[in-house]
């Protein structure tokens, strides 16, 4: 199989939520903030090419589907659909993607699913099957009031109407074949998180359950975990498990690394090799 990293739109968080109870000393020399405390934050698609010709999308992003309003609060300051100006030079749209892998469907890793605000939000990628685990749906569908804004009840309309809605409820699927599903509940119930096998090792897509770089250090969580202490054990497994087989991490939120190989030094403590 081989791996695109493709640029979405870029958004602006919160330091604070984004490294949970790490102090702020510590993290604003990993992320600088700016003069609203936010942090950069990439919205990172991984294009897999697989070796029988399919073209599997993991997430897409936040995209542009917010009124303009909404787009200056979350610091998202492209006016255009990113995520489809990467897929065009590739020479690809929307229509060329055959599967579409969702991690879990917060706005940020969506949202690029939809057109933008100006053309009606509209759900994209008209040829592909969309795939969510079968307990994140139910949490996506009946949220939580914890995490209720985070998601989109119009875009799951979409994916229902679109009768192309897949439901994922093991850690394979017939339909996605070389493909792995690591469960994870730490960051919110359900998460995918999915691994390919490519010339480089395996490749997990780390979703939010290790944003960037800085959260491969075990303690790091973010403030918008729902189970914190259970995402560090999550980690440390999958960690552990990866370690043993050369693995890579392909970060969705980190501005400026997309991929690393996962490493261990002599105190214990995980890193990436670029």
């Amino acid at each position: 199989m081989r791996l695109h990293p493709l640029e979405g739109n870029r958004q602006r968080l919160d330091g604070g939520a984004m490294y949970g109870n790490a102090p702020r000393p510590l993290w604003a020399r990993w992320s600088p903030p700016d003069e609203q405390h936010r942090i950069e934050l990439a919205c990172r698609a991984m294009l897999v090419e697989t070796d029988d010709g399919r073209r599997v999308l993991c997430e897409a992003g936040i995209g542009t589907f917010f009124a303009p309003e909404l787009r200056e609060r979350y610091g998202v300051t492209e006016s255009e659909h990113v995520l489809l100006r990467s897929l065009s030079a590739l020479g690809l749209t929307p229509a060329d993607i055959d599967e579409v892998v969702l991690s879990h469907l917060h706005f940020d890793h969506a949202g690029g699913l939809l057109s933008s605000f100006e053309d009606g939000a509209q759900l994209l990628f008209p040829r592909a099957r969309f795939f969510v685990g079968a307990e994140h749906w139910a949490r996506a569908t009946h949220p939580h009031p914890r995490d209720k804004a985070s998601f989109l009840p119009d875009l799951n309309r979409q994916l229902v109407a679109s009768g192309r809605l897949v439901l994922v409820e093991g850690p394979t699927h017939a339909a996605l074949p070389g493909f792995h599903f690591h469960r994870s509940d730490g960051h919110t119930p359900g998460l995918l998180l999915t691994e390919v096998s490519t010339e480089e090792g395996p490749t997990v897509f780390a979703a939010d359950a290790v944003p960037g770089v800085p959260w491969v250090h075990v303690p790091i969580t973010m403030g918008y975990d729902r189970f914190p202490e259970r995402l560090i054990e999550e980690k440390q497994a999958l960690f552990e498990d990866l370690l043993g087989r050369g693995g890579r991490l392909f970060f969705t939120h980190d501005p400026q690394v997309a991929v690393g190989t996962l490493t261990r030094d002599e105190k214990g403590r995980f890193g990436v090799r670029r």
